[in-house]
């Protein structure tokens, strides 16, 4: 793929996600340019792949997507996505505002949502297959001890 189609594919694809994640929100086109401090026509036109918006603006759109601006950032070429997984289970754990079943609660949730995705064939936008790091094995052993914890605390409840 030539660079120029690239590029147009990209924002194209920012648009859409744009669109997808308004959506989600329950938010009219109005609604979110509102909220984003930018023209209805400016916010369709991004949508739809015809303009190439600054950093300034993907963080406006953000904010009132409550999404992070990074995401934003990472679909539209300005920053490079990171490598490897974030280490947000180590952080939830390490949070001094939380008590230990809190912190268990939380990590199960999120490991869930994250195998629920994986199933469904999902691999985050800039990232390889995480299959293809790790193998199905320990994927599936993971997931495994997700199942086990979750029926753990439901017969704590």
């Amino acid at each position: 793929m030539a660079a120029a189609e690239e590029i147009e594919t990209r924002w194209h694809d920012l648009g859409e996600f744009i669109r997808e994640q308004r959506r989600v929100g329950h938010l009219s086109l109005r609604k979110l340019s509102e909220m984003a401090g930018i023209s209805n026509p400016y916010l369709s036109q991004i949508e739809r792949g015809l303009r190439k918006p600054s950093a300034e603006i993907l963080q406006q759109i953000a904010r009132a997507l409550e999404i992070s601006s990074e995401t934003l950032y990472v679909r539209a070429g300005i920053l490079e996505a990171r490598e490897g997984d974030t280490d947000l289970i180590t952080e939830i754990r390490r949070d001094p505002w939380l008590h230990e079943e809190q912190k268990k609660t939380i990590v199960q949730i999120y490991e869930s949502f994250r195998a629920e995705r994986k199933a469904a064939g999902f691999v985050p936008f800039g990232m390889a297959d995480p299959s293809a790091e790790s193998g199905e094995e320990a994927a599936g052993e993971k997931d495994d001890l997700v199942d086990q914890e979750s029926e753990a605390l439901a017969g704590r409840s």
